[in-house]
């Protein structure tokens, strides 16, 4: 595996390729990471991967002096997997030379929602970084898991309309054995936590199961669902049923009709929050 920190780098290295599979990472790689690369191994040649902490992307009061960044691990589990071609791992000054002024910003239906509610300007940074690395790398086909079920749209979505040439793929959520999300945050939590974490999933795949056994009163299943977390000791942001195909909440005759479903949820367990989805 080839390691470049710089974009003339990596264009050295991809120049004449047609059949790129990128994985874009911010680092702190664990086993769901490495899926999406065995993934991309599996839909293109070669693979590309990248590991940048996007200041963008990260709110005045969030934790991106305290992301953990572990690099030297990172291209050690990398080399391991051997999927990976080249490594692509830049600084902020070979990202961001001079002011990002120029930046992608999804609609607001899409974008202000749920975790843009939350996280305001999130999306605008995630767009904005998707859309450089895609200039840099120019990929085929790119993996994006879909833990980050509003991400994973609004970056298809962005490529539909930019009329893009790169397809994207979503992978499964990769789950440690007691259902909780793999996720580099994870790290954050403390022992009594961890053991609390996977009631995040639990209470999901209960809102799940209600629905698919014909309880479309999916306010209430939502209410509860805040009432149990609540009452264990989580902050909770949202637990929401959308549709689908667009995040929009769910009319009770597309309910009744079947409409795919996705019921969502972000919550602070401590200082660390956590985000799930399941499809329905």
């Amino acid at each position: 595996m080839k390691v470049v920190r710089t974009i003339q780098e990596l264009r050295d290295q991809l120049r004449g390729q047609l059949r790129i599979a990128f994985v874009p990472t911010m680092g702190n790689l664990h086993d769901a990471h490495l899926a999406l690369m065995a993934m991309a191994h599996k839909h293109g040649d070669p693979v590309v991967a990248s590991i940048f902490v996007n200041r963008l992307q990260f709110g005045p009061n969030e934790d991106f002096d305290r992301y953990p960044r572990t690099l030297e691990e990172d291209i050690a589990k990398l080399q391991a997997q051997n999927k990976v071609y080249v490594l692509f791992a830049p600084d902020e000054r070979e990202m961001y030379p001079e002011p990002q002024e120029f930046r992608v910003a999804p609609p607001s239906e899409l974008g202000d929602i749920l975790e843009g509610e939350f996280r305001p300007g999130f999306f605008v940074g995630v767009t904005t970084v998707v859309l450089k690395l895609f200039a840099c790398v120019q990929p085929r086909v790119a993996v994006f898991g879909k833990k980050d079920y509003q991400q994973l749209m609004i970056v298809r979505n962005m490529c539909r309309q930019f009329a893009l040439p790169t397809e994207i793929l979503p992978h499964e959520t990769v789950r440690d054995v007691d259902g909780l999300a793999l996720s580099s945050r994870n790290r954050y939590l403390n022992a009594e936590e961890r053991r609390e974490a996977p009631r995040l999933f639990r209470v999901l795949t209960a809102v799940r199961e209600r629905v698919r056994a014909g309880n479309h009163n999916l306010s209430g299943l939502e209410a509860d669902a805040i009432a149990e977390l609540t009452g264990a000791g989580w902050k909770v942001d949202y637990v929401s049923v959308r549709r689908q195909r667009d995040l929009k909440v769910p009319t009770a005759a597309e309910v009744e009709a079947g409409e795919p479903l996705v019921v969502l949820a972000a919550a602070k367990l401590g200082t660390t929050r956590l985000i799930d989805n399941l499809e329905i």
